[in-house]
């Protein structure tokens, strides 16, 4: 998927989510309820992101940066005025305040959730009675309300669609009450340099409608906190607020963006999601009735910048362009792109040494934004030098899944229990669940692997074995937790489904699990079958395998019982 590049194990991207209530995916800050009102605790700051595995078509950047989840209000006062008045006016017939009760899944306990919390954010109306937001503001959600300014009556609201990549959500409403006297925004262009925007929402603070300015400074691809993408993103010069995450940023009668995170530990620096993005998010939505997401070309690039590296691949002085390192397996791309080809152009663009190209007046941009604006199952057309001599491929772009996850949400995670070893797929979500710093904390081999290794075949897993739920027939396996699981009875596993379906079909008397590191786990299976009863009735798990895998394995002995 497009965004995130390969990145040197060496340099962490370190990035921070203090959305109010949400960002990450995990706790972060919190509401708690008392008998008469909403309590605001201070933020907790977590870890929303670091370097993945994921592919792009970009060159691989590194940034210290720390980014903060959230929506936000702007200051300042530029030579290009945005009427505040107008977008008062604006914003009070089509900005609302929204109000999420979620509960994350536990990555240690994945047969259970962690404590529900209240969060809030905001919201805008578009055409179609729909309501845009943060994906981030609803993700993991349990129960959702709404409010409009000047009401005090909240009403039930539905996700009717959300891509956490982009950091997007739309929310529908039934109730025709709701509507009555509420208008939609237009979706505006890209706004340029120094042009003034006001950011409209409920940030943190105080519980009215917030009204602030700012100019823009910056427009190019931007890590996306929250589902861990890079997107282009526009730079506006004022703090994005806890709270006023989803809101609008409106420039004249339109919206220029979405407000949805910030920069830590600068003053001043927000970000806004644009509408080019936006219009791709919905356009989807509407021309499939779902999330389709952002496509990417399968690869990790190396600018070519150093003129000895040009005049080893045979680039003549005229030429430029960016060096392919490594191709997705399952990318399009691997089968007419080779290791060591050299990208010239994309769909007839030309991309620099460096790996960007022409955007609007003398400004110039990764080239990453031309890849993401395309649909799935679209064409790209790539010019490319090998040995010395140019060539032109055609390119079907997709939507490319990691081998390792990088985010979960709203969705359970899956798992498998047996004679007390919890197995569970790898994910980073499972990875955070070591801290801030997990990227130092967990184990080494399982963070290369989820930041490094690539998948070879679709549907493929990393099974883990997470830790030991200790029992007579588990003794002296205690210690044996976080390692690969690669083989069973001397099968080598695809993914935890089929790891499932071979311990369950086993016809041996001795269960064999080969593990990393050479480790060996050696069981009876009947015994061990009689003992995952005893041990889910102790630690009170109601099954031994997530819904996800109970599905799968109805729906396999359905299809063999209609063969037969």
């Amino acid at each position: 998927m497009l965004g995130a590049s390969l990145r040197s194990v060496g340099r962490l991207c370190s990035v921070r989510a203090i959305c109010r209530g949400r960002g990450s995916g995990r706790g972060i800050g919190r509401f708690s309820a008392s008998s008469t009102s909403l309590i605001f605790l201070p933020p907790i700051a977590t870890t929303a992101a670091a370097p993945t595995s994921r592919f792009s078509s970009s060159i691989s950047h590194y940034s210290d940066s720390n980014y903060t989840d959230d929506g936000g209000e702007t200051h300042g006062i530029t030579n290009r005025e945005t009427n505040a008045y107008s977008a008062i006016e604006l914003a009070l017939d089509s900005v609302v305040k929204i109000f999420t009760v979620s509960s994350s899944p536990n990555y240690l306990l994945p047969w259970q959730n962690k404590s529900q919390r209240e969060t809030m954010g905001s919201g805008f109306v578009i055409p179609g009675k729909r309501i845009l937001t943060n994906a981030h503001v609803v993700a993991d959600h349990t129960f959702v309300l709404v409010r409009k300014h000047g009401s005090p009556t909240k009403y039930r609201a539905e996700i009717q669609a959300v891509g956490h990549e982009c950091d997007l959500a739309i929310l529908v409403v039934e109730s025709e009450e709701f509507w009555e006297g509420l208008s939609f925004l237009e979706l505006g262009d890209i706004p340029f340099l120094q042009e003034a925007v006001a950011v409209v929402g409920y940030p943190q603070g105080g519980d009215n409608i917030s009204v602030t300015k700012g100019v823009v400074s910056r427009v190019e691809p931007t890590q996306y906190v929250h589902g861990a993408t890079q997107l282009m993103a526009i730079q506006i010069d004022a703090a994005i607020n806890p709270g006023n995450s989803g809101g609008p940023a409106i420039m004249g009668n339109s919206v220029a963006g979405v407000a949805f995170q910030n920069l830590s530990g600068a003053e001043n620096i927000g970000y806004i999601i644009p509408v080019p993005v936006i219009k791709h998010f919905i356009s989807g939505i509407e021309e499939t009735g779902k999330y389709v997401g952002f496509c990417s070309l399968g690869l990790s690039c190396q600018p070519t910048e150093n003129i000895q590296l040009r005049t080893h691949f045979r680039m003549h002085p005229e030429m430029t362009g960016v060096l392919v390192s490594k191709i997705n397996p399952l990318s399009d791309a691997h089968r007419v792109l080779k290791k060591d080809d050299i990208i010239l152009a994309f769909d007839g663009v030309p991309i620099a040494n460096d790996g960007t190209v022409p955007f609007r007046n003398r400004e110039r941009i990764t080239f990453d934004h031309l890849v993401s604006m395309k649909k799935p199952n679209e064409t790209a057309q790539v010019k490319v030098l090998r040995d010395g001599e140019e060539y032109e491929f055609s390119v079907t772009l997709q939507t490319l899944q990691p081998l390792v996850p990088v985010q979960q949400f709203d969705k359970l995670p899956s798992y498998f229990i047996f004679a007390g070893l919890v197995f569970v797929p790898l994910t980073q979500p499972y990875l955070h669940e070591y801290g801030e710093d997990w990227y130092n904390t967990c184990p080494r081999r399982l963070c290369e692997r989820a930041l490094r290794e690539l998948p070879t075949r679709p549907g493929e897993q990393i099974v883990i074995l997470s830790q030991v739920l200790m029992d007579d027939i588990n003794a002296g396996y205690e210690r044996l937790a976080d390692l690969q699981v690669k083989k069973v009875n001397g099968v080598e596993i695809k993914n935890l489904k089929h790891f499932s379906q071979l311990v369950e079909n086993c016809s041996m008397e001795s269960l064999r699990f080969d593990l990393d590191d050479e480790r060996v786990i050696v069981l009876n299976y009947q015994l061990a079958k009689i003992a995952t009863s005893r041990i889910l009735k102790r630690h009170r798990i109601p099954s031994a395998m997530s819904r996800d895998l109970i599905q799968k394995q109805d729906s396999s002995e359905a299809e063999l019982a209609c063969l037969s």
